[in-house]
């Protein structure tokens, strides 16, 4: 198997100019089951609040840690603008954990086993400078292409979600996970982009792939049993394989089959990330957000 590093072919129209927009969101008024009648639907979703804090800042501190070795300037703007957009999601979403506490879920115990997998497990390592760690920032960047990747396909996922509406998801959650999933969609080629401008070799894009997907899935579950089992409304609730599968068979999560195709489709040869997903839907998302309409920070 050749290890040369391919250039995908992006779909050029969907390029943009990226920038971090202010957003307001206010919970008060958002119960605990924001997705009536679907409350394991409704955790598994909620596991982004507890997930995307440490991981977006962990991109940001990788991302800083690259910039030096960026020699495309529009690739560095895309970069620089990816940055800027992820600490705000981050922000975002640790606003929730407040929320949560305040309805008697505490999410303490959960989100400290994600800040020591980031901060230590995939954080910055002792290592000689030169070819060991320009190794590791290198595995670190692969990982995070690999982990857009999936946000980028959730994202798109909820952008279209009609069944969350149907179901009467309360719309100030739904904002945030659509004003998120939204930017997802808008940045979605820059990680893979900067993955192949430094380094592209397919060994580590399929190695790191089985990484991310793995500690996703587990980080995932764990966080879905977590809060089904400290759900104070709703004590000692179970979360498993065949809930999800029949969430997803219902629309209000994304579907089992959906998920395992996107495997191949990201280890294809051929794939770039601006070959799936809409950036036109998603701009017009942002464009009528409510959460959204403080505009672009300057």
């Amino acid at each position: 198997m050749s290890n040369t590093p391919l250039a995908p072919a992006p779909v050029a129209s969907e390029h943009i100019d990226l920038q971090a927009r202010n957003v307001s969101f206010s919970w008060e008024d958002t119960p605990l089951h924001w997705l009536p009648g679907e409350p394991f639907a409704g955790h598994t979703i909620n596991v982004l609040h507890l997930l995307l804090p440490a991981g977006e800042r962990w991109f940001v501190h990788v991302y800083k840690q690259v910039l030096p070795y960026i020699t495309d300037e529009r690739l560095r703007a895309d970069v620089v603008g990816f940055i800027g957009q992820e600490a705000m999601h981050a922000a975002a979403h640790d606003d929730v954990l407040p929320h949560l506490k305040r309805l008697g879920l505490d999410p303490t115990p959960y989100t400290a086993q994600v800040d020591w997998l980031f901060e230590k497990l995939l954080g910055d390592r002792t290592l000689p400078p030169g070819r060991a760690r320009k190794w590791w920032l290198m595995e670190r960047v692969a990982m995070i292409a690999a982990i857009e990747h999936y946000t980028a396909f959730l994202g798109d996922w909820v952008l279209n979600a009609r069944e969350l509406d149907r179901r009467g998801a309360d719309p100030m959650m739904l904002d945030l996970l659509r004003w998120h999933g939204a930017e997802e969609v808008e940045h979605r080629s820059v990680a893979f982009d900067l993955f192949m401008h430094v380094d592209g070799n397919y060994r580590r894009r399929a190695r790191t792939w089985a990484t991310a997907f793995a500690a996703l899935v587990f980080l995932w579950q764990r966080g879905a049993r977590f809060f089904m089992e400290n759900d104070p409304q709703r004590p000692g609730g179970k979360a498993s394989f065949g809930q999800f599968h029949r969430a997803g068979r219902k629309g209000v999560l994304p579907s089992t089959g959906a998920m395992v195709r996107s495997i191949p489709t990201y280890l294809s040869r051929t794939y770039h990330p601006s070959q799936e997903g809409s950036t036109a839907q998603a701009v017009a998302y942002l464009a009528s957000s409510p959460g959204a309409n403080g505009g672009v920070r300057p």
